[in-house]
């Protein structure tokens, strides 16, 4: 089997930019030629000002889906204890609606258990245990995908479902059994032993691993890779990754990085 072709993410941080920054920061890597463009599903910020200006998750990928013609989207990731599973499955349903362009939806659905004690604090969720959490992604997920086999109307395509963590007991699991897309931070060291545990689940769960794309979080810093960016992207590739995510913030979003990778893969893909 050939490999994936590579793709290239961005995730624009809903934090310490103006919605019109944020705005024209998604039309610009658009017109790039970026694959797929995140956001995050949290309620404050991640760095920086702990109090600084920040922007509700799926309010704007209803406003991208709308803005933008080409380009994938979605949350890296949704966090699956804010919302009732059978509604969130709906909301994708709908965003999924309102970006096709040209009759197929560009949603991309991540989605993860949660990790940010604030936000369950602040809006009145109860945090529990990670191990809770994971549990809660495990049950919910079914209900997820049986909400969107049975609304009307059908999503506009099988909406690509991205699970984000690497917890070998039980994230992998969920993983092997439910993600379209695997979502990691990972060096190449890590990945690789992650990639076997997760073929294990695989095997485990009866599901093709060749089935389920690999994407990792990268961290470029400018206009033109390093040799250590190039060699990291590389050692990556070579273990199966085919969509490499970079992160963005205000208050000075800089593009460069974006570029850098847009040309790199391009390399790759001939």
């Amino acid at each position: 089997m050939s490999p994936r072709p590579v793709r290239i993410g961005v995730q624009i941080a809903p934090q310490h930019s103006s919605y019109a920054t944020i705005r024209d920061t998604l039309r610009e890597i658009e017109d790039l030629g970026v694959d797929i463009a995140f956001n995050w599903d949290h309620f404050y910020p991640l760095s920086g000002d702990p109090d600084g200006t920040h922007f509700e998750g799926w309010s704007m990928l209803a406003a991208w889906a709308e803005q933008t013609s080409r380009i994938e989207f979605g949350p890296l990731v949704t966090c699956n204890s804010y919302r009732n599973p059978d509604l969130l499955a709906d909301m994708a349903r709908t965003v999924d609606h309102i970006s096709a362009k040209d009759g197929t939806g560009r949603l991309v659905f991540g989605i993860g258990s949660g990790w940010f004690e604030r936000d369950y604090q602040e809006y009145g969720y109860e945090f529990g245990t990670a191990g809770q959490r994971l549990d809660a992604l495990s049950e919910d997920l079914p209900r997820i995908e049986a909400r969107l086999a049975s609304v009307n109307p059908a999503p506009t395509r099988h909406i690509p479902v991205l699970i984000g963590g690497g917890g070998e007991k039980k994230t992998l699991r969920i993983v092997a059994q439910h993600a379209d897309i695997w979502h990691t931070f990972s060096d190449a060291a890590t990945l690789e032993h992650k990639l076997g545990v997760l073929h294990e689940w695989c095997e485990k769960v009866g599901r093709d691993p060749a089935a389920i794309e690999i994407s990792t979080g990268v961290d470029v810093a400018g206009a033109a890779l390093t040799a250590e960016e190039g060699a990291n992207l590389d050692a990556s590739r070579a273990l199966g990754a085919s969509l490499f995510t970079l992160g963005i913030s205000g208050p000075d979003i800089d593009l460069g990085g974006v570029r850098a990778l847009v040309k790199w893969r391009d390399e790759q893909n001939g």
